[in-house]
Parts: structure tokens; sequence; C-alpha cells
């Protein structure tokens, strides 16, 4: 632990209860989050019995919620000192409707109900955004140090990536033991899906609760220097901060990228590779199991070539694997060996990971930025721009399959086989496009100007202004 003069100026080195204790609340989010985003509209269409294409409309309505919402939730938490803490309060304050909304989300007890999907999912998608602006902000008012906020991000993108394993892998086998049918698809498994939601739900509460009580804030501006802290501000401080621009349009970019080459992943096993139900968990696992390796060595791998050549190394090893999938798929004999298709689904998921997951490490060093450049640290605000652009981003990933299905013919009523072109079409979902917008994440990430070396300087000299 760090010397009281460290800590007074904000250069805080936490412990590593504390670290894992930060890194649960991301942990007990995608519990929630990504089984709401992985299986909702499953449990929608075939469970609930809602017709698609409502569903549909109704995912777009929430974003569009989002939208309005994330600025007024990000505005407030900044101008406002809650009692158990300024951020942290939230975890708590928002985590407990987020759980009984996510819970309600797949109730069926007005089975069919249009009006009652509505208001579950609108009240579930703003909790979320209740926990999850705050929780950003919460990373940079824990401390100013670059290598401590590393390895927070690295122990953060961890147990994120323990999350999404669990939900991926663990929900369907989870429902299908509980449903009375073994399935997850009809409406007999309803009952099993709410208890399954249940479990999930209160396991991301507590988790919550342990955040809650492993974090505390030290790096934050007080009530009078955030009086003035307005809506407008959230566009101004993206208009006048260039770093938060170069980092908003790196976020969209990215997820747009996994958005597409996620969704694809399913139709690219059963189409185009032909496998069996075990083969698509073994090929989707690897898309986070690289976390588990990769993530905690990013602070030493940062360390060693410094963080944007760190970019450069882990987007090219992901356009690499995206490479050699695409030249397996295209050639039948190496396409029905299984175990080069997981190498590089490996290969790729590594890099993404990586990557994505070491960006978030970069919006405390843009609330930096705009504090050492405004006098203001509006963590709220810049943690709102970005869950915007992070939504955005998953909104274009979320348009661009269906337009290319659509475009080469995709047959919806077909379970085995599709056309060539329908197939190469799903294999520029998995491979081609994500590797473009690689490409020009690459170049964005180049335009990115605050170095360890700047940010740190910026960071002593906000501590000694205020000194």
């Amino acid at each position: 632990m760090a010397n009281n003069e460290n800590v007074s100026k904000g250069f805080y080195h936490l412990n590593w209860v504390q670290r894992i204790g930060f890194g649960s609340g991301d942990l007990a989010q995608n519990l929630i989050y990504q089984t709401i985003g992985m299986y909702l509209l499953l449990f929608y269409t075939n469970v609930f019995g809602i017709d698609p294409k409502a569903a549909a409309f109704m995912f777009l309505i929430v974003r569009l919620v989002d939208v309005l919402w994330d600025p007024l939730v990000g505005t407030f938490v900044d101008k406002h000192d809650m009692p158990w803490g300024k951020y942290r309060s939230y975890l708590i304050l928002g985590g407990i409707p987020l759980s009984g909304f996510a819970i309600l989300c797949f109730w069926d007890g007005f089975s069919g109900s249009l009006l009652y999907a509505y208001i579950t999912y609108v009240g579930m998608s703003m909790c979320y955004t209740l926990v999850n602006v705050p929780y950003g902000a919460l990373n940079s008012s824990l401390t100013r140090d670059t290598n401590e906020i590393t390895i927070l991000t690295s122990v953060r993108m961890f147990m994120a990536n323990c999350g999404g394993l669990a939900v991926s892998l663990g929900i369907p086998i989870l429902v299908a033991i509980l449903s009375p049918d073994g399935k997850m698809n009809t409406r007999q498994d309803a009952g099993a899906w709410f208890i399954t939601m249940v479990i999930y739900a209160i396991a991301g509460l507590l988790l919550l609760v342990f955040c809650f009580s492993q974090t505390k804030e030290r790096v934050v501006m007080n009530k009078k220097e955030t009086a003035n802290v307005k809506i407008s501000d959230l566009w101004q401080e993206f208009l006048r901060n260039r770093p938060l621009r170069v980092l908003a349009f790196f976020f969209i970019t990215a997820f747009a990228m996994m958005a597409v080459g996620n969704s694809a992943g399913s139709y690219y096993m059963i189409y185009n590779v032909h496998g069996t139900s075990t083969d698509m968990a073994i090929f989707m696992g690897l898309g986070s199991i690289p976390s588990f390796i990769f993530m905690p060595l990013v602070p030493a791998i940062k360390r060693a070539i410094g963080k944007k050549q760190m970019f450069y190394v882990f987007l090219t090893t992901a356009i690499i694997g995206m490479a050699i999938l695409y030249v397996i798929s295209i050639i039948p004999a190496l396409r029905s060996l299984l175990w080069l298709v997981y190498v590089a689904q490996f290969i790729k998921s590594t890099g993404v990971i990586v990557a994505t997951g070491y960006m978030w490490a970069l919006v405390p060093e843009v609330i930096s930025y705009a504090e050492y450049t405004t006098g203001r640290r509006i963590s709220g605000i810049v943690n709102a721009l970005t869950g915007i652009f992070y939504k955005a981003g998953m909104a274009l990933g979320g348009v661009v399959p269906g337009l290319v299905l659509s475009f080469v013919g995709f047959d919806k009523d077909n379970a085995v086989e599709q056309t060539v072109l329908a197939q190469q079409g799903i294999l520029w979902l998995v491979c081609v496009i994500p590797a473009i917008l690689l490409v020009l994440a690459m170049f964005i990430i180049s335009k990115y100007e605050l170095t360890d070396d700047i940010i740190d300087d910026i960071n002593k000299k906000i501590e000694a202004r205020e000194k």
C-alpha cells in the first residue's frame, strides 16, 4: 500500500482484495446484462410469445431511450454527492432495481403482453445505465496512478470475461437442467428461465454489494466545483476534448466489430462448418478463454512496449486470426479440421480481447485531460459519452449482419444448408468486415496523443494546482 504522502496526492495503490472488489462490479453486470443481451430475444419469441418484428422494434426503441437517458444519468451523478459515495452509492441504489427488473424480464406472468415487455425491458435498461455509468466513473476516482489503472482494468476485464463465459456456457445448461423437456426454446421452459434469472440476478446483486464494500473514492470533485455541470457539457466536452473524440470513434469501431463477429459466430458454425452444439460451445467459448491467459499479462506488456504499440500488436494479431479463419473456411479439406478452426478463433480472440479490454483504461486518462484543461473532473459525463458510443457501435453491429444476410439471400427456414453465396456472406461477417473495422480502429488509435508520460505529468500538475 502507498504511503500517506502518495495517497494524499491521489496516486493510490490498491491491494488485491480491493482490485478484485472493483472488478466484481463488472462481473456482476455481465451476469445480468450479458444474459439479457444473449438470450432475451430467444425468450421473447419462443417462450413469452412476442412476434420477432415487434421484439426487434422494441430493442430499437430501448436504444433510443438509452441515448436520452445516459447523458441525464452522467450529469446527475457528477452534480450530486450521495451519502455512501459519489459513484459507489449507485452500485446499491441502482443494483437492487436492476436485479428486480432483470428477473421480471424473464417472468411469463403476462405471457404475450407487449406492454409488459416494454415496461420491464426499458426499466431494466435504465437501471443498468444507473449502475454502469457511475461504475465506469468509479475507476477514475480510485487513483490517478496510470500503472494502477492498468492493473484495475486488467482485473476488471478478466472478471468481466468470467461473467461472459458463465453466461454463454452456463445459461443453456442450467435452463435445460431445470426445464421439463430439457430444452430452452419452448413455452414449457418458462419456469426454468425464471429460476435461472433469479439465480444470476441475485449473484449479480451480491457481487455489486461486494464491489461497494471494497471501493473508496479518493479523486473526485466536490459539490461546489461541479455545481455548474449541465447536460450540454457532454457535447461541449466531446467537441473540445480531442483524446475523447479519438477514444469515442475507437469505441464505435471496436464494438461494431465485436457485435458483427459475435452475432455471426453461431451462423458460421451451423452453416459453414456444420458443427454440433458442442462444437459451437467450444468455438464461442474460445471467444472468452484468451482473457484468462493474456489480460493478467497486460500491465507487463504495456510496460515493455508501450500502450500504443500494444494496441498495434494485438489488433494485428486479431486480423491475422481472421485471415487464417477465412483461408481455412474457403478450403473444404481444411474446414473439416475443427482444431484448425479453433486455433484461428483463439488467435483472433486473443487480439480482440486484449485490445478492446485495455481501451477502458484510456477513459480515466481523458477524464484527467478534461480536468486539466477545464478544472472540472466530470467523470460521469465522460462515461455517459463512452456509453453512448459503446451502444452506437453495438447498434451498428446489430444492423450490419441483418443487411448482409438479406443481401446474400439467407434462407431462415433451412436449418441445415445455405447457398454458396449465403455461406460467403456469413464468412464476410465473421472475418472480412471485422478485419476491415480493425484496420480502421488501428488508424484511429494512432491519433491518440496521451502517452503515459504525458498523462502522469498532467495528473501531477492537477494535484499541484489543487494544493
